[in-house]
């Protein structure tokens, strides 16, 4: 059964999780936290939450000239782990099996992160993303037999071919670095998903994302030093932490119990298109017309990817 976007760096483990003891507290505070997003339309959830990630990247890449992209990645991933810990308040008590899944999502997630923030270091926006999303594209399908599916990645072939030869000068590494951390989505999702059938509620998000802050502070750290420790530095990495994770799962959650999961990828599969939009805004990254069509191949053939996806059970 292929699960295509519903699994996404954003929201593989909240929406695989599942209780299976009673409701705890906290998820009965999460529930009512819920409930207060339940008069808007799951469709603009979807769009809030991609326009909250790509707002937090591209505040992300402010910060880039103070703190390098280590030292961003830390701060994402360190208060998105506070976050997310003293949320959902996690018991270690687990099998060694499960623990051993818990660190490979959260070494995946925080190497997913590292490499993106060293491509958006050196690329545009909506550039990275669009490469990156190359990565959960492969996984929607593979094993794939229709005829129709290899044409969508044909498609996302000719995509990236037009990004590269758009006008203005590429920085290969950039490119490298965005395949690589979408190389680590794609695995991210297969390991979420795993991580989902081992824990329950967000217990498994809460350990992973800190997982994910040990591997990425210490780079972070040894990168950056004292400049880490900058009021307005501290502030704005809280920003970048809410905007990119912790807002985004919160809305992406939500949606999911309201529309399915192919829905969900559909609307997904604007993100790269968002992303360049933001780059323009935001960045004022512009990107050639050339590559304005990459983009939008990526995200026809993302859409028609979720589309033709099997309905879940």
């Amino acid at each position: 059964m292929r699960r295509p976007f519903a699994d996404n760096p954003r929201v593989a483990t909240m929406n695989v999780d599942r209780s299976e003891r009673g409701p705890s507290r906290r998820s009965s505070l999460a529930a009512r936290a819920g409930s207060s997003f339940g008069t808007i339309p799951p469709t603009a959830l979807v769009l809030l939450g991609i326009v909250s990630v790509q707002v937090g990247s591209a505040l992300a890449k402010h910060l880039f000239t103070e703190v390098g992209s280590f030292g961003t990645v830390a701060l994402r991933l360190f208060f998105a782990a506070a976050v997310l810990m003293l949320w959902w308040r996690p018991s270690p008590r687990m099998s060694r099996r499960t623990w051993t899944v818990v660190v490979g999502y959260g070494v995946t997630l925080g190497l997913m992160n590292l490499c993106f923030y060293l491509a958006l270091a050196r690329i545009p926006l909506g550039m990275a993303v669009t490469v990156e999303f190359l990565g959960p594209l492969a996984v929607a399908l593979a094993g794939s037999r229709r005829w129709l599916d290899a044409f969508w990645a044909v498609l996302a072939a000719g995509g990236v071919v037009l990004l590269t030869e758009g006008g203005g000068d590429l920085d290969l590494g950039g490119l490298l670095f965005a395949l690589a951390a979408g190389t680590c989505w794609g695995l991210y999702i297969l390991v979420g998903a795993a991580l989902g059938r081992r824990t329950t509620e967000g217990n498994g998000l809460a350990l992973g994302m800190a997982v994910a802050a040990l591997v990425a502070v210490p780079f972070g750290v040894a990168d950056s030093g004292t400049a880490l420790a900058q009021p307005w530095v501290l502030i704005a990495g809280l920003g970048v932490a809410l905007l990119s994770s912790v807002i985004p799962y919160s809305l992406d959650l939500e949606a999911l119990r309201k529309i399915p999961p192919r829905v969900f990828g559909i609307l997904m599969s604007l993100e790269p298109a968002m992303a360049a939009l933001i780059g323009l805004v935001v960045l004022q990254e512009s990107l050639h017309w050339s590559q304005w069509v990459a983009v939008l191949c990526v995200v026809a053939a993302s859409a028609g990817a979720a589309r033709g996806s099997r309905p879940d059970a």
